[in-house]
């Protein structure tokens, strides 16, 4: 889907307003979020005041500034609305908003600083002529954006041969031009709310929400954004970033590798699952992360989920390493990891863990004891690091 035009669109009507009410206006959509704003070139430097800036620069309204605004009505509203300045809100200077309808519908809103004297009645039914416009772009942008959703879904969760293929051509056929651009997928878990407008992450391409692996994985939100480069990964990032804060502070995000066209989403869903698994598993990683750099946990992602998780006698699936999960066993378990991601090495392990040698081979011998695993053996060594770092997810 070509975005580049409407934006520009957008812009213009949202000039035109501007223009009409001698103001700088700004357009949000329903949930807050900036789509568009006028240039502000008055010599009045309490035109920018804290809620029109932080809306630019942040692109989005606090909660506190939300609330206060939809006290007054604005979702009901069919004409301009005049909000007072509330200062505790972080409201300083009075306003008047134009809600933004299609179909009776509330899709947005144009929001101006009042002034006095303020706009004429005529000049303000002239600027809702031109919020309807808008309206209606936005009502265009929504249902394309929800077939753009539906048919990304599609393909992620396809089944393989023709049902996959068909699924596919649906896609390629809504994005036009872009379904052979470079793309990164982005996975979001968990992801609990309803799919968010492509417009809240600018280089997204198309947004999916994904139904969890089986009966106990959680839902996933999808994101196919654009890249100019395969080693530029900023927008890819940016929109894991800001879909993530969007679900909340247990969510994380994966980066798949960077793909030409619509051939291997199948592919690159997978690894972008993995990546946010992993981020989930192991916070040094960070809670946005890429497939790339998950090292062990693109292998232990891959392995059928058997229920393993710590705490719960499964080991990630290795009867030996069982016993050493169980709750009582913590200290060790966290002593045995720590041991083995710094390659054995007795020194940096007891300095990791802030405790004596002596202590930390003491924990060493009760580990072989429990699990039978010989640490001095390398491939006892790899089955105790894979099942410790398996049963992370």
């Amino acid at each position: 889907m070509q975005n580049g035009g409407v934006k520009g669109d957008y812009q213009e009507l949202v000039d035109e307003i501007s223009a009409l009410l001698d103001a700088p206006a700004t357009l949000e959509n329903r949930d807050f979020g900036l789509v568009a704003f006028g240039a502000h070139d008055s010599d009045d430097d309490t035109a920018m005041d804290p809620v029109r800036t932080r809306s630019i620069l942040t692109r989005r309204s606090t909660p506190a500034v939300r609330a206060w605004f939809e006290g007054f009505g604005i979702t009901r509203a069919t004409g301009p609305v005049r909000i007072p300045a509330a200062p505790e809100a972080g409201v300083f200077r009075d306003r008047v908003c134009l809600p933004v309808r299609h179909r009776g519908v509330v899709l947005g809103y144009v929001w101006l600083l009042d002034t006095v004297p303020g706009p004429t009645d005529e000049r303000l039914a002239a600027a809702m002529e031109v919020a309807a416009r808008i309206g209606a772009l936005l009502f265009d942008e929504a249902r394309a954006g929800a077939d753009l959703s539906r048919e990304f879904g599609a393909v992620l969760t396809a089944g393989p041969g023709r049902q996959h293929d068909s699924a596919v051509a649906a896609l390629g056929e809504v994005l036009g031009r872009d379904a052979e651009g470079l793309h990164a997928v982005v996975c979001v878990t968990p992801w609990a709310d309803d799919t968010p407008s492509v417009r809240s992450v600018a280089s997204a391409a198309a947004l999916a929400a994904v139904p969890g692996p089986g009966t106990a994985g959680p839902p996933s939100l999808a994101a196919l954004v654009r890249l100019r480069a395969p080693d530029r990964l900023d927008p890819a990032l940016s929109a894991g970033d800001r879909l993530r804060s969007d679900a909340g502070p247990a969510a994380t995000a994966g980066i798949a590798t960077p793909r030409r066209g619509l051939a291997e989403l199948a592919a690159s869903w997978r690894e972008a699952r993995a990546a946010a698994r992993a981020a989930r598993a192991e916070p040094r990683l960070g809670p946005v992360t890429r497939w790339s750099s998950i090292g062990p946990y693109r292998l232990l992602t891959s392995l059928p989920d058997t229920g393993g998780g710590t705490g719960d006698g499964a080991g990630g699936g290795d009867p030996a390493v069982a016993p050493l999960l169980l709750p009582v066993h913590r200290e060790l378990a966290h002593t045995a990891e720590a041991f083995l991601d710094h390659a054995g090495q007795a020194g940096r392990t007891a300095a990791a863990l802030g405790v004596h040698r002596q202590t930390l081979y003491y924990r060493l011998s009760r580990i072989q004891q429990i699990t039978g695993l010989d640490l001095n053996d390398g491939e006892d060594r790899l089955l105790l690091h894979m099942a410790l770092k398996r049963a992370r997810l």
